[in-house]
């Protein structure tokens, strides 16, 4: 693969933040220190870049032009206002609203615990359109809600609040959590802050910032826990869809396209993914678990979970499919905790499921063992990304042999 341009233009230096090791003979492995010469930016995600005269494909995430800290502010400010204009349009609200899974597990953990939410004070973090707020104000009669939310959303929340009659319960605050001020403690903090792979876009960092200065001490979170679980699978109609098509399509040899095709479908994961019945080659695991009372923002930047596998079939892994759920502890004496699953076995959700497709399909055999660890590490300058990087290796006992992998993949 190459790039073609016009006329020379003079390469432009980087430092390199984290290192990389890359995969295949296209992608310059890089350490963190590095400065390295970018020649083409082919991509978003990738760029064309030369170390010591060796020159490759590197994730252009982990790369940046002068040190850490100039322009940190100026790029998550960027990324602010992108992200809460996002949150700002009716349309992802829609999707959103439009999740019964999603809904009515927050509606279900009010009703669950409505007796004891009574006379309580709530805060609704990312309030949205203030449908938790709502369920809050009218299901359990709290002496007090804060419904905050920073985007422009906001301004119609208030009026919805205002047309369900509950002006008298909720209070709608904009502003970030990081800048509200409240008039007194809270005694739960509810917020639906989860992404893809569980923390994406890393709104849980503002519900940690938020809990440590207005969640009164003994308080409840809403979500208490969490849960990013992981499996190895197989993946045959997505493989054929963006590999096997590039055989023989309408009879003509396109197999010179398959490497491209590679670098573009499985070198960064698929979201909204739903892993077919049967596809799952052993049980789930949980790879990573958060407490939400303990957790702290330090703890963030870098995640790590083990697995280990035993297959319970054979067929072909062709990657890890990745899902979360979060629970819900009950308010009430012995009351039982409510749980959102976001896994193929529930209900489908608008997170779905996440996919990590291998380079090359592996054979395995039930009885099979693989083990390795999973890391979500947090962009050091794209604050609400990540890499997700899985080590693993292949142990067989049907036949010996002993394989390593290693797969990175930015979000």
């Amino acid at each position: 693969m190459f790039v073609e341009m016009e006329e020379e233009v003079p390469p432009e230096e980087f430092n390199v933040l984290w290192s990389f090791a890359g995969r295949c003979s296209e992608e310059l492995s890089i350490r963190r220190g590095d400065q390295v010469n970018v020649h083409a930016k082919i991509s978003p995600e990738w760029w064309w870049a030369e170390l010591r005269g060796v020159f490759g494909y590197v994730p252009a995430s982990y790369l940046h032009k002068g040190s850490t800290e100039d322009g940190e502010e100026e790029e998550d400010m960027w990324q602010n206002e992108e992200y809460y204009d996002i949150y700002g349009t009716l349309n992802l609200h829609l999707e959103m609203l439009s999740d019964k899974s999603r809904t009515e597990a927050y509606r279900q953990v009010i009703v669950n615990n409505s007796a004891s939410l009574h006379r309580k004070v709530v805060m609704d973090l990312g309030c949205g359109t203030g449908i938790v707020s709502l369920f809050c104000a009218q299901l359990a009669k709290p002496t007090a809600v804060y419904a905050v939310e920073a985007s422009s959303m906001v301004e119609h929340t208030r009026e919805l609040v205002k047309q369900n009659a509950c002006e008298e319960v909720i209070t709608v605050l904009q502003g970030r959590a990081e800048e509200i001020q409240l008039p007194e403690q809270v005694d739960v903090l509810v917020s639906e802050w989860m992404g893809n792979c569980l923390v994406f876009e890393f709104m849980v960092e503002s519900v940690l910032l938020a809990r440590d200065r207005w969640l009164r001490e003994g308080g409840t979170m809403w979500p208490s826990s969490a849960a990013l679980t992981l499996v190895p699978c197989q993946a045959h109609r997505y493989y054929a869809e963006k590999m096997a098509f590039w055989e023989k399509p309408y009879g003509l040899d396109f197999t010179p396209l398959q490497p491209l095709a590679l670098q573009e479908f499985f070198a960064k994961p698929k979201f909204s993914h739903l892993m077919e019945p049967g596809d799952a080659l052993a049980s789930p695991t949980d790879v990573i678990c958060l407490d939400m009372h303990t957790l702290q923002v330090a703890d963030l930047e870098e995640m790590q979970g083990g697995f280990q596998f035993s297959l319970e079939k054979s067929g072909i892994f062709h990657g890890f499919t990745a899902w979360f759920s979060v629970s819900f502890k009950s308010l009430e004496e012995g009351g039982a905790a409510v749980e959102l699953n976001t896994g193929p076995e529930s209900e489908p959700t608008h997170w779905k499921q996440t996919l990590f497709m291998l380079d090359v399909p592996i054979s395995v055999h039930a009885g099979d063992a693989i083990s390795g660890t999973i890391i979500l590490r947090r962009n050091p300058i794209w604050r609400r990304h990540l890499t997700v990087t899985l080590n693993w290796e292949i142990s067989g006992y049907t036949q010996v042999r002993q394989m390593k992998h290693s797969l990175c993949m930015i979000i």
